[in-house]
């Protein structure tokens, strides 16, 4: 064949190459020539070109493959090197495999350790939401097999491919998804399986070497992601220790600044005698929180015994604790409240506050105890009516802040309760004699332990009567002893030092008044003399008042309180309206048929001889006591 039947055979097959034409359009100049009836040589000529076009083509087209393989690689490669969004690189390699392969769906799986299966990181190409969100079981499908050997796998059709565990999940995910040809390859860091990489169709297909060694190159730069996020995360999770290292040192630098500063004001505190209000204000400041201190009772329980125990602050809540104790005498607590975080230097503060707090108290107290005594001394020699110089008791009297020529009254107080035993009676009596004594140091009097019980001289004030004392009185040392007081009182006396004879004889009245209040049940009230007149001189002996009183109008009180009438009411007032019924019905404000038939019941339950002046004078008696001993309305 000669050169020029070579040459013009070459060039509709140049013209192929030049304008990038199907490979089905190479046969077209061979298939001309034989409609033509060309020459036999005329045709090889042709066939040999078309071979050779056709291999040039492939060489071609595998060096455009490749170059956009290596383009999307160094892409990749570049997205890595300024990495900022781990899922944004992931989702660059899933969409470069899909597109350079030419598959339908590309995605990539990653292990959880913690939940101890897979599940998908990002899909790519993907329509079906169950696909998408499907965690797989460690070894389960396709890519169980990947993990297990670490090599790449593929199937030209998945459900046809017993090589792996097949699972309800997996297949109803895949199914719902349509894929059919499946290729997988491991992400490796180090010798460990993190994940599959996966390149799939909806139909069937065979994957090349080549295509299996690029999506192993994608997967390679995925693990190389994968690797240099963690190692960020660890940078940043250092960076961010070292700088929570530097605010727990500046703040350490700051904390004992301010022990040194709390250790200041508390020593200030106690030379110059503060209390412990100043002290707990100091604290707050120091701690920027609000310390305050509570007795026993209205700290918590548990919190507290806890402290007391150990010697260390304990939290309760959102609250702190710190036992103020000396020995085995517990005062109370100082509380700092709201303020759940609390350091270890923050709660030596807090510690030695309350120490400082029980030494303040001891002082406090062994100075209240000594006036206490210099009050009891003044109240013993004015009871006892010794024949002193009244300017010597005037000028004692001052320097307690008292002042004997102002009203005052005298007052008597006992716990009502029975002790068990002796030495827990002793105990209630010096409760009763220190709530008395700050009492009588609070209101410029005096107090006494005197006859198993405790008296009180109080000033009296104007508008004030000695009935609301005594009763204020025995609220007041009630709830401080948390027992029932019964106090009895005077009437006012005055010029106490140039008479102290008065105190003697208003101290026995006093007596008398709680005798007659024990007497008649009001244990744990008070009242004064002027409350009972006459009454008082009778019940000031061992009378047996209820049983008089049951005696003479029980019977009307139990017809009462049975039918809920007020036939003792109406008796009262019939005796006060001088047994006038008329005057009765306008006192009671009833009409008088209705005070006819209380009186008539009355008669009935205490016999036709209730109105005649022995029995009446017996009636009235016993109204007046069953009204004194009713429980009185503070």
């Amino acid at each position: 064949m000669s050169r020029d039947h070579a040459q013009s055979a070459e060039t509709p097959f140049l013209e192929l190459l030049a304008r990038g034409a199907s490979a089905d359009a190479y046969e077209q100049p061979v298939l001309l020539a034989r409609a033509e009836g060309g020459p036999a040589d005329r045709i090889d000529a042709l066939e040999r070109a078309k071979h050779l076009a056709l291999r040039v083509r492939s060489e071609l087209e595998g060096r455009r493959r490749r170059e956009a393989e290596l383009s999307a690689l160094f892409e990749t490669a570049h997205d890595l090197a300024g990495l900022r969004d781990l899922d944004a690189v992931l989702r660059a390699i899933v969409q470069r495999a899909r597109s350079l392969l030419g598959t339908d769906v590309a995605y990539l799986s990653l292990n959880d350790p913690e939940r101890g299966d897979t599940y998908m990181r990002v899909t790519e190409g993907s329509v079906a939401a169950r696909f998408q969100q499907l965690r797989l079981g460690m070894g389960e499908g396709l890519g169980g097999l990947v993990a297990q050997t670490a090599r790449p796998y593929v199937t030209d059709d998945y459900f046809k491919d017993a090589r792996f565990q097949h699972t309800g999940t997996i297949d109803a995910g895949v199914r719902d998804e349509g894929l059919v040809a499946i290729l997988g390859v491991p992400l490796m860091l180090g010798h460990h399986v993190i994940g599959v990489l996966f390149a799939a169709d909806r139909r069937a297909r065979v994957f090349e070497r080549e295509q299996i060694a690029l999506l192993g190159s994608f997967a390679a730069l995925a693990s190389a992601a994968i690797d240099t996020a963690n190692l960020l995360a660890e940078t940043r999770s250092a960076l961010a220790g070292l700088e929570r290292a530097n605010e727990i040192i500046r703040d350490r630098s700051g904390v004992i600044e301010r022990a040194s500063d709390v250790h200041d004001r508390l020593a200030e505190l106690v030379l110059r005698g503060g209390g412990v209000h100043d002290v707990a204000a100091a604290v707050s400041q120091v701690l920027d929180g609000t310390v305050e201190f509570t007795d026993a009772a209205a700290a918590p329980e548990y919190a507290l015994e806890a402290s007391r125990a150990d010697g260390h602050v304990v939290r309760h809540k959102d609250d702190w604790i710190a036992a103020v104790a000396a020995g085995d005498e517990l005062f109370g607590a100082l509380v700092l409240r709201g303020h759940p975080g609390l350091d270890p230097v923050d709660q030596l503060t807090l510690e030695r506050a309350a120490m400082v707090t029980s030494l303040l108290l001891l002082a406090r107290r062994s100075a209240a105890e000594a006036e206490q005594r210099v009050r009891g001394e003044l109240l013993d020699d004015l009871l006892d009516a010794r024949d002193r110089d009244p300017r010597l008791l005037d000028d004692r009297a001052r320097r307690l802040h008292a002042d004997l020529s102002a009203a005052h009254v005298v007052l008597v107080a006992r716990l009502d309760a029975t002790a068990a035993d002796a030495d827990q009676e002793a105990v209630a009596r010096r409760r009763l004699w220190a709530a008395a004594s700050h009492l009588a140091a609070t209101r410029h009097g005096l107090a006494a332990a005197r006859d198993g019980g405790t008296v009180l001289l109080l000033p009296l004030e104007d508008g004030d009567e000695a009935t609301d004392l005594a009763r204020r009185t025995a609220r007041h040392l009630g709830r401080a002893v948390h027992e029932a007081v019964t106090v009895g009182a005077s009437a006012p006396v005055r010029d106490l030092a140039a008479r102290p004879d008065t105190v003697a004889a208003a101290h026995t009245e006093a007596g008398r008044c709680l005798d007659a209040l024990r007497l008649l049940g009001r244990c744990g009230d008070g009242a004064a003399a002027e409350d009972f007149g006459f009454l008082g001189l009778l019940l000031a002996g061992d009378q047996n008042v209820p049983g008089f009183v049951e005696r003479t109008i029980g019977q009307v009180v139990a017809y009462d309180k049975r039918r809920g009438t007020e036939l003792v009411r109406t008796l009262d007032a019939y005796f006060s309206c001088g047994m006038s019924p008329a005057r009765t019905k306008e006192a009671l404000h009833v009409h008088v048929n209705t005070v006819a038939q209380r009186l008539e019941r009355v008669g009935r339950l205490l016999g036709d001889d209730w109105q005649s002046p022995e029995r009446a004078l017996e009636i009235q008696l016993a109204l007046k006591l069953h009204r004194l001993s009713a429980p009185t309305r503070h």
